[in-house]
């Protein structure tokens, strides 16, 4: 993969967040924000965002009687990545358009790292692989309490494999994401326990600011 070279000003923005916390609602009104300004964007999100990915996304959320090995999941996860990023992120930010993805590598760290309890240095070995020092300009982690996510997240209807996981797995998830937005620059930790309008306030300001760093 040829992630090396030095892309466009386009911008790479990632939503991030466990269950519950609003992704759908708030990659919405950035949609409109992005058309609204006049910028090229896609949308993509993961696992998923290529027809190779989409299938290895319904293996990993597909609720099953089998037990599926923490390596598997992980291998699968960046096996789905490496498709998404060589057919539809990197050739968006060749062009020089704004990608705009539902969950990337940070959701890994959370899900497979602090959730499963997976060494961090593994993941790190097949980010670098997989990503060539690709990362997001930007990481929107939207966060809300694991009850109030959960919550919301049940009343949607059937849980995928992922959603079944008890509320134990899912405040390791939370405690992994604020421990990167933390340690990690780049991070625009949002409150999506607060209003709506005031979460989308947040969101304009932080969209603002990429925006400006282009002119």
């Amino acid at each position: 993969m040829k992630n090396s070279e030095k892309l466009p000003k386009g911008r790479f923005i990632t939503v991030e967040g466990s269950e519950g916390v609003g992704k759908t609602t708030n990659i919405e009104f950035i949609k409109h924000w992005l058309a609204e300004n006049r910028i090229e964007f896609i949308v993509t999100r993961e696992p998923g965002g290529t027809p190779l990915a989409e299938q290895l996304r319904e293996l990993l959320l597909q609720p099953r009687e089998e037990s599926v090995d923490e390596t598997a999941e992980l291998l699968m996860v960046f096996a789905a990545r490496a498709q998404h990023l060589n057919q539809v992120i990197l050739p968006a930010l060749r062009q020089g358009k704004w990608v705009l993805c539902d969950r990337f590598t940070d959701a890994t760290y959370a899900y497979q790292g602090a959730g499963r309890s997976m060494n961090q240095d593994t993941i790190a070995q097949l980010e670098n692989l997989v990503q060539n020092g690709l990362r997001p300009d930007a990481v929107i982690l939207l966060d809300v309490s694991v009850e109030i996510g959960l919550q919301r997240a049940r009343g949607r209807g059937e849980l995928d494999r992922f959603e079944r996981e008890d509320v134990a797995f899912f405040e390791r998830v939370r405690a992994g994401y604020l421990a990167r937005a933390a340690n990690h620059s780049g991070y625009h930790v949002v409150d999506a326990g607060q209003p709506l309008d005031r979460v989308q306030q947040q969101l304009n300001l932080v969209l603002a600011t990429l925006k400006a760093d282009l002119t």
